[in-house]
């Protein structure tokens, strides 16, 4: 299976005086527009989710939100509290559950805990590999089974490349 490292897209800066819980910190219009362009490009490149997963954070369901509606993914998001906290694997491949090879899964979720997601799942370690993860970038991996070291990088697509069209 294709496995989808999606971070949620921006949402501005950290304003207590606005969203005093910062959980419920939403997307930016900025944000809004740049999830809709990772989505369409997840789509060009057949790239559609057969499942969506999401952190119950305000900006990481948005996020997850418009990819579904952008990448044309038949998926809605499905709330996973796991994507935002330190990553475990356990919970994660429960909710995923048994795929078949052709599934395209998407994780939203937040830094720095899709970096060490990556991480765990390339090298075998949370900390083992520091991956620059911008808002709504990204990681795709190749993976059969959802364990420590077992994942193959396939691409990682960030914003900036999709400005520029590399």
């Amino acid at each position: 299976m294709i496995l989808l490292l999606v971070r949620h897209a921006h949402a501005g800066e950290r304003d207590s005086m606005q969203w005093p819980d910062d959980t419920q910190r939403p997307l930016t219009r900025r944000g809004r527009e740049g999830a809709r362009r990772m989505a369409r490009r997840l789509r060009e490149q057949r790239l559609i989710p057969t499942l969506i997963l999401a952190s119950p954070w305000c900006r990481a369901w948005q996020s997850a939100e418009l990819l579904a509606a952008f990448s044309d993914a038949k998926a809605l998001p499905v709330e996973l509290g796991a994507l935002a906290m330190t990553p475990a694997i356990a919970p994660i491949a429960r909710a995923i559950g048994p795929q078949d090879t052709a599934a395209i899964v998407a994780l939203v979720g937040h830094e720095p805990w899709l970096g060490q997601l990556a991480s765990l799942l390339l090298v075998g370690r949370r900390e083992a590999l520091a991956v620059d993860f911008p808002k709504a970038g990204v990681l795709g991996l190749e993976i059969g089974e959802l364990s420590r070291g077992q994942a193959q990088l396939r691409f990682f697509l960030r914003p900036k490349q999709e400005k520029r069209g590399d």
